[in-house]
């Protein structure tokens, strides 16, 4: 960019990641973009659902968490509003030098509007960022968004994208993948500790039948090996079977400690919410990019890498059914030359083409796009 850019980004939270996969590559996005010298405001909401779990659920990895977010993110210049009849005022003062704002889809509609409604006024321009399946599944929701203010939209898979463009009628779409932010998810020094883990919440029966498939089941079949898992919001009968295929539930891991739970591990598992393995394949979740930067073997259940973003069967293996699955896993722990060799194929494609500061480009060009 020929100046720096005065960005404004509303998120639901930057400080919790609790049930908030969407806050892992929006922070890496813009400490990116703030390094290449944009000046960068975050905005979240006082008392956000995801900040008031984490305080009211967690204990003392509540305050890791928040301490983690603090030490690895110094310079995030984070600022809190009242979702009330104060909020046009607030944000009429926060945007009046703005040149864009960047709007996730997980803010509520009258935020959103109200942020739209001052684009003429103060004269910025403002960018709607998808990163879910709710465009796909809930569409209505969406709609209450006054899309046709929005000088664009930012979505996370092309399937999103056509979404936008197709079906809600929005000129200017560009799909913005998501990316691992690699200042923090990095290899770490193997200190095995368990074989296989999987990272995960378990979520709103999403994924039920392809957990049982891929992670429960398997699991079962390989009694001897220590297989763990992380997340939050898992009913007591996930818990059951959990125990009873032998899987040790350790509750919710802060983003930022990621790294350290797959340096303790052989392999990690990926197993897509079922919306990204049907209409929405192609778009992979972060998870996938994270697990690559920190030098893990990734073992998938099905989902096609629609976008050629990866290199399927080098970067990753997919296993197609629950047979599949446990001999891969077999395989994979039994075979360190094959465990290398997925790591570094997976972090050459990372390090090559998805990163967060790959993303900031990306999003610079796009706001240079606009201003022509």
């Amino acid at each position: 960019m020929s100046r720096a850019l005065n960005i404004r980004c509303f998120a639901h939270s930057w400080i919790s990641d609790w049930n908030h996969g969407n806050a892992h590559f929006l922070r890496g996005l813009v400490r990116a973009l703030a390094g290449m010298g944009h000046n960068v405001r975050c905005y979240e909401q006082l008392g956000s659902w995801s900040l008031s779990n984490l305080v009211r659920n967690e204990g003392d990895r509540a305050t890791e968490a928040i301490n983690q977010f603090r030490l690895h993110y110094p310079k995030l210049d984070v600022r809190f509003y009242n979702d009330d009849a104060n909020f046009p005022d607030f944000a009429a003062r926060e945007l009046r030098n703005a040149d864009i704002v960047l709007i996730h889809e997980w803010n509520e509609p009258h935020v959103v509007n109200t942020i739209l409604g001052l684009k003429q006024q103060l004269g910025f321009r403002a960018l709607l960022h998808d990163t879910h399946h709710r465009a796909y599944t809930r569409a209505a929701e969406i709609l209450r968004f006054h899309l046709h203010q929005v000088d664009g939209v930012l979505a996370f898979g092309e399937a999103i994208r056509r979404i936008y463009n197709e079906g809600f009628g929005i000129q200017r779409v560009w799909t913005f993948h998501e990316a691992a932010d690699v200042g923090n998810f990095v290899p770490q020094e193997r200190a095995t500790k368990q074989d296989v883990v999987w990272i995960g919440n378990w979520g709103d029966e999403e994924r039920t039948q392809e957990l049982q498939e891929f992670l429960i089941g398997p699991a079962g079949a390989l009694r001897g090996h220590k297989i763990a898992t992380y997340g939050v919001r898992y009913p007591p009968q996930a818990l059951e079977k959990l125990n009873a295929a032998g899987i040790e539930y350790r509750g919710y891991l802060p983003n930022l400690r990621t790294p350290a739970a797959y340096g303790e591990s052989l392999l990690t598992l990926h197993v897509p919410r079922r919306e990204y393995a049907n209409g929405l394949s192609g778009i992979p979740t972060i998870r996938v990019f994270e697990a690559l930067a920190c030098g893990i073997p990734l073992l998938c259940s099905p989902w096609v890498d629609a976008e050629g973003l990866f290199r399927p069967g080098q970067d990753y293996l997919v296993a197609n059914d629950g047979r599949a699955m446990v001999a891969e896993m077999r395989h994979l722990l039994a075979d360190d030359a094959a465990r290398r060799q997925l790591v570094a194929n997976g972090l050459e494609t990372i390090r090559a083409r998805h990163t967060c500061e790959h993303r900031a480009q990306q999003f610079t060009e796009i706001c240079e796009e606009l201003a022509r």
